[in-house]
């Protein structure tokens, strides 16, 4: 079969398995997909086609297999999740990441980005800096001045956190750092 035969074949033929696979398979949608991919494996088989005698015949008993195949998938993934209950409660995060975060939140965005990709993401200070698109001198910067401010905030009480965003004594440290992060890039 030539591919101009095949094409013709095609369209010809896809309604009509289409249709016989939605009345095997209940889902429009899923008699395409399967009688699509009947189709591309015929592809490679169609200089045969014409020798078989029944090439809609062969396709379509592909294309059956295949929805029976993916029923069955979809059948023992199902007993999967039926068989493993989902957790009864899932902890929450512990005292020490939730004061990490909040002491995270007190930085500058600059810093805290800094922070994050380098001690969390274990990204080295050149690959943050082409990250944040800063140089490494100023990354380096960024993250001396972010390690002691989290060093401050952290040895503090964790009660003076929950009261405000910025710590007292923090504020006038942190607009410094800014405008000097500012101009160190």
């Amino acid at each position: 079969m030539t591919e101009e035969e095949f094409d013709a074949f095609y369209a010809t033929a896809f309604p009509r398995l289409t249709g016989q696979l939605y009345a095997f398979t209940g889902d429009h949608g899923e008699a395409q997909d399967v009688v699509q991919e009947a189709f591309v494996r015929a592809w490679d088989k169609r200089h045969e086609f014409l020798a078989d005698g029944a090439p809609e015949a062969w396709i379509r008993t592909v294309a059956t297999r295949l929805a029976v195949s993916r029923w069955r998938r979809a059948r023992r993934w199902l007993e999967l999740v039926r068989r493993t209950p989902p957790a009864d409660h899932t902890p929450g995060p512990g005292p020490e990441r939730t004061a990490l975060v909040t002491a995270l939140r007190t930085l500058p965005e600059a810093q805290r980005m800094a922070i994050v990709l380098h001690h969390l993401c274990d990204l080295s200070i050149e690959q943050v800096a082409s990250e944040t698109g800063a140089p490494v001198g100023t990354v380096k910067a960024r993250l001396s001045r972010g390690r002691t401010a989290l060093a401050r905030v952290l040895s503090e009480d964790p009660a003076d956190l929950a009261g405000s965003a910025r710590p007292s004594g923090f504020a006038a440290a942190s607009g410094k750092g800014e405008r000097e992060d500012d101009r160190v890039r």
